[in-house]
């Protein structure tokens, strides 16, 4: 869309594709995509803002994917994405993830939220303890 932010977001806080409203939950959640806390709020919209940020688990289920989405190409959704594979580990990739964001400037209010999101991620994809069983004497 070509108006501002603002704007856009005021058209679709109440109504839109994406909007989960629960009884007796004062805030709506959001299913929409680059959402990183899932609630239905303009400064984690995915859809009205230029720049997005969104964490998701990698196709192989090792480490997560980085979706952030560029201001230039607004108006070309193909060239707008760009995904990075974080997979070094989990201490490592979060660090790599927070380098990736304050180095480049982008988007310096979603930093907390895509650090916890990743980590997250990455928490549930770590293999369940198995408590073993003590033998009978």
């Amino acid at each position: 869309m070509a108006s501002s932010s603002h704007l856009n977001w005021l058209i679709i806080r109440n109504n839109n594709a994406f909007l989960l409203k629960k009884r007796d939950i004062k805030k709506p959640f959001s299913t929409e995509a680059n959402n990183l806390t899932n609630v239905s709020s303009y400064r984690y919209s995915g859809i009205v803002h230029k720049k997005t940020l969104g964490v998701v688990p990698a196709a192989d289920k090792k480490g997560f994917t980085v979706v952030m989405k560029k201001g230039k190409y607004v108006q070309r959704p193909a060239k707008s994405t760009v995904k990075v594979n974080m997979k070094a580990g989990p201490r490592r990739s979060l660090k790599k993830l927070r380098n990736l964001l304050t180095d480049n400037k982008y988007r310096k209010d979603l930093t907390q939220a895509a650090l916890r999101r990743a980590s997250a991620v990455m928490r549930s994809q770590k293999a369940p303890q198995v408590k073993k069983a003590k033998k009978p004497e």
